[in-house]
């Protein structure tokens, strides 16, 4: 995936720091936002493995700290889930603003019962999913336990969690009394995802069976078996990421990719915009498409780089070939190839375009037991690749038009 880091204000003024994850070479089809759990960060191992599951679903996904965590400002102890629910509208602004509006969420532990919250705001979100999400937001108390004295009598206390210290106020406690989740699931009228670890031992998986029970339908449960709350194994935190990706798509509107059909040998469909060119040949499909450089999004090969690919594999296979046929002990042979436009050396109008000629130069690397003798023919035997002789010979294009 590409991933970008990115910048924006909440309510406060407050700037919040996110990384933009985006699939690898095409387009997202849909924006996700992801919420981390309480205390937690954008850059928790677990979340970033979900966010890789949902680009290689063809999702944008926005991952960001809320107020006064990881590398976002503001202060913590001044934080509270109302402010976090304000963190995730102001994310959503972002992407509506600079990309798409989100269709998605996603949410950790606290931070699913924040995207369910928030949910109700966002009209054009189509689907939620909650991982390790209590019934109830006052949960959370569970981790203050030995300090909500402290904070009833004093106002404020400085709390460890994970190994971290926080400053916890009482609005905080105040805050959570006053949202309740079995007052908004059953008229949250979006798809639901819930998924649980009957092993957790933080948050219990009758806290899903909850949820389960007081929202509306549609809605699904994914049983987490053997993972623990914070998705520490990294084959359980892809794997969450792939399946949200996977259930969404019967929720979400996303855009066919265009499957060119052609009696001919390989067809290259581009739209009105942009260059990325879907190619299919006769039994595989590929991205083709020019570099931001030159107007494109670089989300495959340029034409030219398909070329030269042509003639490193051609000139690979075609020395392997021999060197099998005689019994040689050739282990690997690499072909690297670069394209230029240069001048002819005996060039007579060298100030003119067309003077140019096409330059491939071509380095090959083999490994085995061979001796000067059989290296000298290799270097011989690649002249003899198809494509470098078609790149020799004179070439004929017939064009013409087809009717649709």
């Amino acid at each position: 995936m590409n991933s970008s880091k990115i910048f924006f204000e909440n309510k406060n003024g407050d700037k919040l720091a996110g990384y933009l994850e985006m699939p690898f070479n095409t387009q997202a089809h849909n924006f996700v936002l992801f919420a981390h759990c309480f205390t937690c960060n954008k850059n928790f191992k677990a979340v970033k493995n979900i966010c890789s599951g949902l680009t290689s679903k063809g999702f944008g996904v926005l991952r960001f700290d809320f107020t006064g965590l990881g590398e976002s400002e503001g202060e913590f102890a001044n934080s509270n889930f109302s402010g976090n629910i304000e963190d995730l509208l102001a994310a959503a602004d972002y992407l509506k603003e600079n990309y798409k509006t989100p269709t998605l969420l996603v949410g950790h532990s606290l931070g699913g019962a924040a995207v369910l919250f928030a949910a109700q705001h966002l009209s054009n979100v189509k689907a939620v999913a909650t991982i390790g999400t209590p019934a109830s937001i006052k949960h959370v108390t569970h981790l203050l336990q030995d300090e909500i004295e402290e904070i009833n009598s004093k106002g404020m206390a400085s709390v460890n969690i994970g190994g971290r210290p926080f400053s916890i106020k009482k609005q905080f406690l105040n805050d959570l009394d006053e949202k309740k989740l079995s007052s908004i699931l059953p008229e949250l009228n979006k798809s639901l995802l819930i998924l649980h670890s009957p092993q957790d031992t933080i948050v219990e998986v009758k806290n899903a069976e909850e949820l389960y029970r007081i929202s509306r339908h549609p809605k699904s449960f994914v049983s987490l078996d053997g993972a623990d709350h914070l998705l520490s194994k990294k084959e359980d935190s892809l794997y969450v990421g792939q399946l949200i990706g996977s259930w969404a798509y019967r929720y979400l509107e996303i855009p066919e990719v265009p499957q060119p059909k052609s009696e001919h040998e390989v067809v290259a469909h581009l739209g009105s915009e942009g260059f990325t060119t879907y190619v299919k040949t006769r039994n595989h499909q590929l991205i083709v498409d020019e570099p931001e450089s030159a107007g494109g999004s670089n989300y495959g090969p340029s034409p030219y780089d398909l070329l030269s690919a042509a003639l490193a594999s051609c000139t690979s296979m075609t020395i392997q070939m021999y060197a099998r046929r005689k019994n040689w002990k050739l282990e690997t042979v690499e072909t690297h190839v670069n394209h230029s436009k240069s001048h002819s050396v005996d060039c007579e109008e060298c100030e003119k375009p067309s003077a140019k000629i096409d330059l491939f130069e071509r380095e090959i690397i083999v490994q085995g037991e061979l001796d000067e003798k059989q290296k000298q023919r290799i270097l011989q035997i690649a002249d003899k690749c198809p494509v470098h002789k078609t790149l020799h010979e004179k070439v004929e294009i017939k064009t013409k038009l087809k009717d649709l």
